[in-house]
């Protein structure tokens, strides 16, 4: 502990932190407010359309501003907290959040919206790689699982309690409620970390402005790609120019990391099998999920006909099978290597694709509420132990950007799921239809039931069942490879990881 009294990282064991549980109160609460707007936001589209103006260009870029910015944002975000503290960024993230979303519930105009939005993605940045690099410093390797099991808890019931809260304040109140829900979730988190939390960072080395610089515009340039050349196609000269910048930028950072004295992420990190491993599982699950939600929700509201909100409470039992089998995990850890309950838990996950997979239109929610029991047993089981196979092979010193390389990873891979599934699942649905049928009903479920005809409407629940069908099979094949590729690569720690420790400085 320096004379501020900032803890700072050394390599021998520490003593616990007896506060260390309500500070993870403190980091769930601050996840749930990213994920629960995240989740939010698709089902007010409709009210931003009619009550907004907002055209379909707007929607879009009301959607990818925030994604843009937080993906671009992470890795120096990540760095950044590690030098100049993680307390310190995660409050600064929880500010900037609920200010823009503040900005964003009195926004009068698309644009506006746009702005808050973009905004809300830099404090999103600032706050996701805080989370998990605050956790693995103020846990020991006793408790660190359990922890991380928690907190990935949190995460899974928050994208299942945000569409139903939501439902219910659009249902009652205007479209802005969605985001005046965030303001007083953020204000308490803030006032936590404060009052709970010490600040802790790395010993004190020099920042890398260009690797910042680099690694920003080629992820936002890739995450651009990914959203935009769906829509624009692959060989559109915007989609071209974006790529081309990422190609360079990201060659150019890796080229620089490696030559740097002092790069803001050790590419050397990518030797541990276990970081490689796990982040390249974590990418393969993510993208084999991504679209998951975005299947869904259509498939409840369209095919089985319910409303947003009990569309939301209809998941509620996928949420709850997954926080109960986070803490199984946890417990299995104990006795079972990461590697095991990876590879078996995305197996199980792989499982409940299947059950989806064979769903018939005539089927109810029964054998949809199977698959997604099986899936949320699955994702507890390798969920947890993936993140803390990744957190573990970093040194406590990269914290931060390692938490954000995790936050990076999953975003890449579900940012490509909903852009190449959600373009394959479109395109197989149109495939479907019957020429005959309107072109808006070619093109969307949603516009074909709105048509008004029994048939044309039956035609459409058919072909949308087909759609989420082949994207099942997808995801069977995503999360096999991933559980094959845990159980090639990763490999039993051999030693624990150093863990901080209050150090005196003369």
């Amino acid at each position: 502990m320096n004379s501020n009294g900032v803890r700072e990282e050394s390599g021998d064991t520490g003593t616990k932190d007896p506060r260390r549980w309500w500070i993870l109160g403190v980091l769930c609460l601050s996840l749930l407010v990213l994920v629960v707007d995240n989740t939010v936001l698709n089902l007010a589209i409709p009210s931003l359309v009619r009550e907004l103006g907002a055209g379909p260009a707007d929607v879009q870029w009301i959607i990818d501003a925030y994604i843009l910015v937080f993906a671009g944002l992470l890795l120096t975000a990540g760095s950044l907290s590690d030098r100049y503290g993680r307390r310190r960024f995660l409050i600064i993230g929880l500010a900037l959040f609920g200010g823009a979303s503040v900005v964003a519930m009195l926004a009068q105009e698309p644009w506006q919206l746009i702005g808050a939005r973009a905004l809300m993605g830099v404090g999103g940045s600032f706050l996701m790689p805080s989370t998990l690099s605050i956790l693995v410093t103020v846990f020991d390797d006793s408790e660190r699982r359990k922890a991380i099991a928690a907190w990935s808890a949190v995460a899974m019931v928050g994208v299942i309690v945000g569409p139903t809260l939501g439902g219910f304040l659009l249902e009652h109140y205007w479209w802005g409620s969605v985001f005046l829900l965030n303001v007083p979730i953020a204000a308490v988190a803030i006032l936590a970390a404060v009052l709970l939390m010490p600040e802790s960072r790395a010993p004190a080395r020099r920042t890398d402005p260009l690797g910042a610089l680099l690694s920003t515009v080629g992820m936002t340039a890739l995450v651009y790609v990914v959203i935009a050349a769906p829509r624009e196609g692959w060989t559109s000269p915007r989609a071209l120019v974006a790529m081309a910048v990422g190609v360079v930028a990201l060659t150019g950072f890796v080229l620089w990391e490696r030559r740097s004295d002092h790069p803001m992420l050790p590419l050397s990190l990518f030797r541990d099998r276990n970081f490689s491993g796990a982040s390249f599982s974590i990418v393969l699950m993510s993208f084999g999920t991504g679209a998951l939600l975005l299947m869904l929700t259509q498939y409840l509201q369209f095919v089985l006909g319910y409303g947003p909100m009990k569309a939301g409470l209809a998941l509620l039992p996928y949420a709850v099978a997954a926080a109960v089998f986070n803490g199984v995990g946890a417990g299995l850890g104990q006795r079972v290597s990461n590697r095991v309950l990876i590879a078996l838990g995305l197996l199980v996950l792989a499982g409940g694709f299947v059950v989806l997979a064979l769903i018939d239109p005539s089927d109810g929610y029964g054998m949809l509420i199977t698959g997604l029991l099986i899936m949320g047993v699955g994702g507890g089981l390798a969920g947890p132990a993936a993140y803390a196979t990744l957190m573990g092979a970093v040194p406590q010193e990269h914290a931060g950007v390692g938490s954000a390389l995790n936050d990076t990873v999953q975003q890449v891979g579900m940012a490509l799921s909903v852009a190449i599934l959600g373009s394959v699942l479109a395109g197989v649905y149109t495939a479907r239809m019957p020429e005959s049928a309107p072109a808006a009903a070619r093109d969307s479920i949603g516009a074909a039931i709105e048509l008004g005809d029994p048939g044309l409407a039956r035609t459409a629940r058919d072909a949308f069942v087909s759609a989420m069908s082949l994207g099942s099979w997808v995801g069977v094949a995503f999360t096999v490879a991933a559980a094959a590729l845990a159980f090639t690569v990763l490999r039993p720690r051999t030693a624990p990881v150093a863990e901080p420790q209050p150090q005196p400085v003369a």
